[in-house]
Formats: structure tokens, sequence, C-alpha cells
């Protein structure tokens, strides 16, 4: 197969816009380029290559698998300030055996995030 895939965005369920954007674009410094519906229930947010849609779900309730992967190129300084501000990290950083800096994190409504760095 000769099809060349481009870049995917994940959909992330929230249950309240107003705070979601206030996360992802106060403290993981994301910029929004997207919303429809009013009030708004759906915003496209990006920062650098990673674009996430957020789409609200009043029902929704955060599971323990990863919504998305995001690889950044300093794990360390991304893990200082989500700790600076508040955010919940659900497992510490740390250097795996697969040669990754690796930790994860949560968005308010409690979706968890697995961030690397190549090492």
């Amino acid at each position: 197969m000769t099809v060349r895939f481009g870049r995917a965005a994940p959909t992330v369920c929230v249950t309240d816009m107003a705070r979601a954007l206030g996360f992802y674009v106060d403290v993981l410094g994301c910029t929004k380029i997207f919303e429809n519906g009013t009030p708004v229930r759906f915003a496209i947010v990006t920062r650098d290559a990673a674009e996430l849609h957020l789409a609200v779900d009043p029902a929704h309730t955060a599971r323990t698998e990863t919504v998305a992967h995001l690889l950044v190129d300093d794990a360390a300084a991304l893990h200082a300030h989500l700790v600076a501000q508040g955010v919940t990290i659900v497992k510490p950083i740390r250097d795996a055996d697969y040669g990754m800096r690796t930790f994860v994190f949560a968005d308010p409504d409690g979706n968890r995030y697995d961030v690397g760095e190549d090492l």
C-alpha cells in the first residue's frame, strides 16, 4: 500500500469546555484554533505539531487508559512546569529501559497523557 498517513488528532472528551480550554491553553500552552456550537461543545487546540480535539460529554468519566502519547524534546521541563501548576502526575518521571524519559499526567477530567522524550 502506498498511502501516506498525515497527522493524527485524537478526540478527548471533557465535561466542561471552559475548564478544559483553561487547562489546555493556559497550562499546556496550546492555541485554540477552532470552536463550534453555542455554547461551545467542540474545540481544536494545537501546540507545535500536536493537535487535540476537545468534545463535551457531560457523562464522561475518565478511564485508566492513556488518551494520547505526547512526544516532547524536554520531558523534565514539562514535568516541572506541570508540577508547579498543580497538575495531577499519575506516574512519576523516569528514564525507561527502552530509551525514553517518560511520565503520565491527567487533565482536569482525569484524561491521561503519556509523555515521552527520546534519550
